[in-house]
Parts: structure tokens; sequence; C-alpha cells
């Protein structure tokens, strides 16, 4: 089983590189936590999307701490390697999208994988539900997504981006990519897709961008890729994972279930988010749910 973490972004609203900013007693990183649950849960390789600029800050500081515990591989996603017939803007600075990253994994995964954000911490229990599904599943066209409850994903900081999921006896309906945010006593979705507003109830399902996917996922991404390179606005669209899975579940050619977990979900949106995730994890490892220095 293969980890996919998507770690191109550069968090513009966090203010920085957020995915290499130190949470943890030793210097480490949200992605540490996360590829630590993902070993413990079975999983024996890791592959980093990232810019390829960035290469060397990830191997010096990441890289070189996970080497000796699990396969490592990088791949660089970039709007220079679009080999389509169009022409990506000069001014994009921003990468083409999670659906586009994920395209990106084409030649160096060849197995179930379960594909993360890097600047979300998922919990343990996220992986152990992923690592079951992969190891029960007999449908590779049979996808999954880890459900959260919306409230337990929510910042008092700002809004932040969420899949609105409809679920139908566990299985994926439609998932609409959302910004979400509390709006007095309720919590309001705005569809990216600039679809009118809605409100949501507190006991909602959403997916945090942690899927489980096979090989054969690629086959209907690069489909659905040259098609968005020929009708998106090149300049401000994004290729979204989420949408390719439910146009894919429209047309009947894959199946998603919806996993429940008990885990908590955090992350680190906004600056003023980062102290509330410190004495997170400071408490988790008081707990015994983490070592004090996860690699020693």
């Amino acid at each position: 089983m293969t980890l996919v973490i998507m770690a191109a972004g550069m968090g513009s609203r966090f203010g920085g590189l957020k995915q290499v900013t130190p949470v943890g007693p030793n210097g480490e990183f949200i992605i540490d936590y996360s590829i630590y649950d993902a070993i413990k849960a079975g999983f024996n390789k890791v592959v980093f999307i990232i810019k390829e600029e960035n290469y060397e800050l990830f191997r010096t500081t990441i890289g070189h701490r996970i080497e000796n515990k699990i396969d490592v591989d990088y791949v660089f996603q970039s709007n220079d390697d679009v080999k389509e017939d169009v022409e990506i803007p000069s001014e994009r600075v921003k990468p083409l999208g999670t659906g586009h990253a994920i395209l990106c994994c084409k030649d160096v995964v060849n197995e179930p994988f379960v594909i993360i954000n890097a600047d979300d911490f998922y919990g343990a229990d996220a992986f152990l539900v992923a690592s079951k599904f992969i190891k029960e599943n007999t449908d590779e066209h049979n996808y999954a997504v880890v459900g959260y409850n919306i409230a337990n994903t929510l910042t008092k900081n700002g809004a932040v981006k969420r899949g609105v999921c409809t679920v139908q006896d566990h299985k994926l309906v439609r998932l609409i990519e959302s910004s979400v945010e509390h709006l007095g006593n309720q919590i309001v979705a705005s569809p990216i897709s600039g679809s009118p507003s809605f409100v949501v109830d507190k006991g909602a399902t959403v997916s945090m961008n942690m899927f489980v996917f096979y090989p054969n996922l690629f086959d209907y991404l690069k489909l659905d890729f040259q098609v968005f390179l020929k009708t998106a606005d090149l300049l401000k669209d994004e290729f979204y994972i989420p949408n390719v899975i439910f146009n894919h579940i429209h047309t009947n050619d894959i199946t998603c279930d919806v996993l429940d977990t008990t885990a908590t979900w955090k992350g680190i949106t906004y600056a003023t988010d980062l102290d509330d995730f410190k004495a997170y994890i400071k408490a988790e490892i008081e707990r015994g749910v983490y070592p004090v220095d996860l690699y020693k």
C-alpha cells in the first residue's frame, strides 16, 4: 500500500510552506505524524508530490528522517510539463489542481494507494480504516473516501475548503467542493463552482481529500484532464480530484464507499491555528498516542 502526499501547494492563507512548519516537540511536521500513522497501519511506500524547487527542502528535512522506515519517492507537479496542445498562461503560479497532482504519479504508483493533503492531520484511525478497506475490498473499481463530521473540521478563524458529501447506504452519491464556515448558528457552504450557498447540517459528512484509489484511476484522469485543458479557464480553474470521482460515479464507471472514522481531523489553515495544533499534539503525546520523538 502506498501513501501519496500532495504537497505542491504553497499554503497561501497560512503565509508560507506550512507543510514544513514544526508542530512537534522535536521539530516534527504535520506530514511526519501522517507518515507515522500510515506505517503503523501497514503502508510500505510514500510518494511526495511537490514543486521541483522544493525538492532539497523536503529531501533534507522529511526525507532523511523516514528513508530508513519506509520506501520514499518524489514526483514533481509543474504547469510547464503539460504536454497537450494548450498553453498555460505564464501568469498562473498555482498548480493545476489535485487531479493533475495525482496524474503526475502514474509512473511510480502501481498498487492500491491513499491520497492525503500534506497540511492536514487525519488521525491514526483514518489510516487504519483505509488499510482495512484495501485488504478487504475485492473490486478495484470501488474506491473509498474517509468521511469526517463537518462540525469537527472547522476553524474559528475563517472559511475552509471542504467536500460536502451526500451519502446513501454508505456509498458516496455526490460531493460538492465548497468554502465552509460558521455564520451565526449555522454552517454555510459556498460551492467552489459558484453555485448558490446552502446550509449544511451539523452532522453532515465531509471529505478531507483522503481517498483510497487503484491504478485504474489514472486512465480516468488522463481522459478528464484532456477535457479540462480544452474547456477550462487555465488562468484560474483547477482540476479537482473530487470532481473526477463524482463524474465517474455519475456515469457508473466506479463506486465509492464512505469510511466512517473515529479520528479527529486537525489542520493549520490560518497562522492563528498553529498554537491550537501544537497544544493538541502535546496532549496526544501525554496520552501516549505518539512518542515524544517519532523516529528515535
